[in-house]
């Protein structure tokens, strides 16, 4: 059965192309949006650490397989919305070095075939469209703005406003972490404390009951809905695309839908599945014109995979940190080096407030780590929370294939350029005692976000259909076209050359804005 033709067929309802149907609504061009997922549902689960962490209740329900074939359940899920659903809402921008050549212990990190004042307007406009609080100018590793944040930073609670003291105090620089959330405002224009969102700390890692959080749903896709132009399928799973006979341009997008399979045909073809899903959907789509998949003539599609290299840490304060909102400080001071390293670290920043059910479920690898008789709402109760995240690199051999069983295999490096954030957490594990904390007591929170095995945390994915100037080495062009199909594009975190050391959101979002500036103008 084939449907209308359309203007624009966007795969995928996230941080990319969530944000491209916004930008292309306004157009009048007919666009449809189609959703492998459906709407998460609105109901008490959505702030019940147990259903979320423990049971992985919104966690879609299928395996991938590492080189050694052992199966492990990645970190996705499907939903309107895709995984901005549970994301963090931290909206940083790349480094203006992030663009260029960066050295680091284990290999170089590529330069981007763009530099940071190209995309700089872009990030001006996301961080506008996605209600960012933060002040820019306090973090010195930052690139130059055109303009404020649309929101002034959400002020630090007394513990971890304390911490921000106590970090300026040994001579480095905290920052209010850039955070994408809906929140009222006191009377002189600062984020207020008296909002719903605000009062909870179901920030991190799950999805929000009040749509207080600027996810792609909440502020792209039920908007862009609002337009008659604007169509979404959900429960849709694209399987395959297909090419008329010279291979040059894409003719169907074949979904399964209703128990049946549906072909639907646009002018220009969007594929925003996430870096993983986006590589596979091209290489299920290999054909007689494109025997290595479709627009993969480089050989590089589901190649460079990229996940950032993270630890969840939590340390246990002297004091009592009775924090509510506690994701509002990073610290960049080691993002690119130290006075005893000469490569880059990487940054830190506050996670969502552990909670007694999260410290249960690390209580067997925490065995002896903390006072056997302290009870877990006690721990929770002193718990302070940090993310380091440092950068991982692009290598050919970490990469997405499928089998010839049909299971989809993800090989990797878990080791690769891993120094910096060893380091990192060694400065961090050496100014506990100034910062207040339990010098012994810095434990690694692998629940957080479904931890288990380090190869299944793929929230931060990235680089498997990268962009570049050279068709030899790249899948897409400089707007993220296909070199080699002339109506397909790619707008995910699959086109990073590489990841930087802070979160991709705001990147593929703010990136989407300019692929879709250039698409306005193709389609007229």
């Amino acid at each position: 059965m084939a449907s209308d033709h359309y203007d624009v067929i966007v795969i995928g309802t996230g941080a990319g192309g969530g944000t491209l149907a916004h930008r292309l609504a306004s157009t009048g061009k007919r666009v449809l949006l189609l959703e492998r997922g459906d709407y998460l549902p609105r109901e008490r689960d959505n702030w019940d650490s147990s259903a979320v962490f423990v049971r992985a209740k919104y966690r879609a329900p299928e395996f991938w397989y590492d080189k050694d074939d052992n199966a492990f359940p990645p970190e996705v899920n499907y939903y309107v919305g895709g995984n901005t659903k549970f994301y963090g809402a931290a909206l940083f921008r790349l480094r203006p070095e992030d663009f260029g050549e960066l050295r680091h212990h284990d290999g170089v990190s590529p330069a981007w075939p763009l530099d940071y004042t190209d995309m700089e307007p872009y990030y001006s406009r996301a961080e506008q469209l996605y209600l960012v609080h933060g002040h820019h100018g306090e973090d010195p590793t930052e690139g130059p703005a055109s303009a404020p944040y649309p929101f002034p930073p959400v002020e630090h609670e007394p513990r971890i406003q304390q911490l921000s003291d106590d970090l300026e105090k040994n001579g480095l620089h905290p920052f209010h972490l850039p955070i994408g959330v809906n929140l009222t405002q006191d009377e002189h224009g600062r984020a207020a404390h008296g909002s719903a969102c605000i009062r909870c700390d179901r920030v991190d890692g799950f999805p929000c009951l009040l749509g207080a959080k600027s996810d792609a749903q909440v502020i792209c896709v039920d908007p862009a809905l609002e337009h008659d132009n604007i169509t979404m399928l959900t429960n849709a799973d694209v399987r395959r695309l297909e090419t008329d006979p010279t291979g040059a341009t894409v003719t169907g997008v074949v979904a399964e839908l209703d128990g049946g399979t549906t072909t639907f045909r646009a002018d220009i073809v969007v594929v925003a599945c996430g870096a993983v899903n986006s590589a596979l959907l091209l290489l299920r789509s290999a054909s007689d014109r494109h025997p290595d998949g479709l627009a993969n003539s480089s050989g590089v599609v589901g190649r460079n995979y990229m996940r950032h290299n993270n630890l969840a840490l939590m340390a246990v304060s002297k004091e009592p940190n009775p924090t509510a909102f506690q994701k509002t400080l990073a610290l960049h001071d080691w993002y690119l080096g130290a006075d005893d390293w000469d490569y880059p670290l990487g940054g830190i920043q506050m996670l969502g407030k552990s909670d007694a059910t999260q410290i249960h479920g690390e209580a067997p690898r925490w065995a002896g780590a903390v006072a056997p008789d302290m009870p877990f709402e006690v721990i929770a109760h002193h718990a302070v929370d940090f993310w380091l995240c440092g950068e991982d690199l692009p290598q050919p051999d970490n990469r997405v294939t499928i089998g010839t069983d049909g299971n989809v295999r993800l090989t990797m490096d878990e080791k690769n350029n891993i120094a910096g954030l060893k380091r990192l957490r060694h400065k961090l594990q050496g100014m506990l005692g100034k910062l207040g904390m339990h010098e012994h007591h810095l434990l690694p929170h692998s629940l957080y976000l479904h931890k288990g095995m380090p190869i299944g945390a793929t929230a931060h994915q990235a680089g498997t259909v990268r962009f570049g100037s050279d068709p030899q080495t790249s899948a897409l062009d400089i707007n993220c076209k296909a070199h080699d199909v002339d109506n397909l594009y790619v707008v995910d975190t699959s086109f990073f050359p590489s990841i930087g050391a802070v979160n991709p959101s705001l990147t593929a979002i703010a990136n989407a804005l300019r692929v879709g500036d250039h698409l306005a103008a193709r389609l007229g």
